[in-house]
């Protein structure tokens, strides 16, 4: 039976332009794969691509393209409840002739719950996820328990967890959430260097304007 989880998100109301719609409605079809309560099989999904990686709200797609483009031995599956950022990542995965990149459009608790067999991904990216400032709302944010024990059982031994964001309270409890979860492995001794292979976001271009400070964490399956 499914769990209840955390809603991290809203789903906010935002206009489409022309190529998002275009991109949505065509392409809808062949990359953005329906929920249902039953697992992946990845063979399947991604035939020929044996690394996969769980991005989980992933915007515009900014990241998501450019990392995807990068890596085309790899797989991307990138989950995103926010429609115009689904149709700006089609668009892009069209213009640049990307195959190795699939969305759910959905909750990514009950994806990550329902849809991912444990022990199956290579990696998870958060980049920036929602940092819900109003100390009420802290119980919003994704990165808690039980959440990431739910991620760590769907890594590989070895896989790893990314997370990166501009909100000073929300990295230290994201290193105390992972650093007390049992599953992962802090590979720095807080927080880790800038990664060079993560593409500059809208969201941390907002931040540094703002002269926030980026903090980044990357913990191993043990």
């Amino acid at each position: 039976m499914e769990k209840k989880g955390i809603k991290s998100y809203v789903i906010r109301k935002g206009r489409m332009s022309p190529a998002q719609q275009a991109a949505y409605r065509d392409l809808k079809d062949k990359w953005v794969i329906p929920y249902e309560e039953q697992p992946f099989d990845f063979s399947l999904l991604f035939p020929g691509l044996k690394d996969v990686t769980l991005e989980i709200g992933f915007g515009m797609g900014d990241a998501t393209h450019q990392i995807a483009y990068e890596n085309p031995e790899k797989a991307y599956l990138g989950v995103e409840v926010h429609r115009p950022g689904v149709g700006k990542l089609l668009d892009r995965i069209e213009k640049r002739e990307l195959t190795n990149i699939r969305i759910v459009e959905h909750d990514a608790f009950e994806v990550v719950t329902n849809m991912i067999p444990e022990g199956s991904l290579e990696g998870i990216h958060i980049f920036f996820p929602d940092p819900w400032p109003k100390k009420k709302h802290h119980k919003r944010r994704l990165i808690q328990e039980p959440f990431a024990t739910l991620l760590a059982e769907r890594l590989k031994p070895g896989g790893y967890l990314y997370a990166a964001t501009d909100w000073d309270d929300y990295a230290d409890q994201m290193l105390e959430v992972l650093t007390g979860n049992t599953l992962l492995e802090n590979r720095y001794e807080r927080f880790a260097e800038p990664q060079s292979w993560r593409p500059l976001t809208n969201f941390e271009e907002k931040g540094l304007k703002k002269s926030h400070l980026i903090h980044e964490v990357v913990f191993v399956k043990k």
